[in-house]
């Protein structure tokens, strides 16, 4: 990876190495976001540079790191920080809690403006979401419309299953799920295959996709036809992309843990 550490080895506490060779991408995100802390811009720098040279970046469509403690630092998408509904920056209701750990929903979502029958693929998509809460609840990333195809995903349910429909029509389809920690990844990257990640390790589950869904992403929630439905799990990254395969799935977790490992926020 660019030089941005001596060694690839971290702990709870990792000794940073300020030799930083500058991306692009990295800096805009910094500089729109306002983050001044030394260790976030290297930890930034790193997930950027991860997420490229593991040939992830250019699947996602937006990226959230969720840096910087405040509701004006959280809602930048790292592929384009440009403060437009075009660029898929956070819009947020009331009801977020905004710390150095994360984001946390009470009666709360964040419309991400990203719909994916202009943006996605029926066969390719994957909703990611990095929850530092154990609990049950509701939808936790999923559509602002309640229309088949429907697009969703449920880290834990009061009834200990992670659910998802990813453009389908078809019944959702369900893990058991007894801890809801770490980072979980809804992916189709088939027609008839939906893969529930945790933490990169893949459960894969049969479902057709029967079309692209249409509607914007809520991180927090989503529209049931007759009531929002909220989720309650502090966020510390969420992302919004093309599908992944397994192996790609794993690196993305790597890239993301060791990101949450240098902010002292891993779970």
């Amino acid at each position: 990876m660019g030089g941005l550490f001596q060694n690839s080895t971290f702990t709870t506490t990792p000794q940073v190495f300020y030799n930083t060779i500058p991306d692009v991408d990295a800096q805009a995100f910094i500089t729109a976001a306002n983050i001044t802390n030394g260790i976030q811009k290297i930890a930034i720098y790193r997930l950027v540079t991860d997420l490229k040279g593991y040939g992830i970046w250019t699947k996602m469509k937006a990226i959230y790191p969720i840096v910087g403690g405040t509701a004006a630092s959280h809602k930048w998408n790292l592929k384009n920080p440009l403060d437009t509904n075009a660029a898929f920056r956070l819009g947020f209701s009331t009801g977020w809690t905004h710390s150095s750990l994360g984001m946390t929903p009470t009666n709360a979502y964040a419309n991400t403006y990203l719909n994916p029958l202009s943006i996605l693929s029926q066969n390719s998509i994957n909703l990611s979401y990095y929850s530092r809460t154990n609990i049950g609840g509701n939808a936790d990333i999923g559509l602002d419309t309640w229309t088949s195809p429907y697009t969703y995903g449920y880290i834990k349910t009061t009834g200990n299953t992670s659910n998802s429909r990813l453009n389908t029509g078809n019944s959702e389809v369900s893990n058991a799920t007894t801890n809801s920690l770490g980072l979980f990844s809804f992916n189709r990257n088939s027609s008839t295959v939906i893969s529930i990640y945790k933490n990169g390790v893949p459960n894969n589950l049969n479902q057709t996709s029967t079309g692209l869904s249409n509607g914007s992403v809520l991180i927090g929630g989503m529209w049931t036809g007759a009531a929002l439905e909220y989720g309650n799990k502090q966020c510390a990254f969420a992302s919004i992309g093309d599908g992944l395969t397994d192996t790609e799935a794993a690196n993305f977790y790597t890239a993301v843990q060791r990101y949450q490992i240098l902010l002292n926020r891993q779970v």
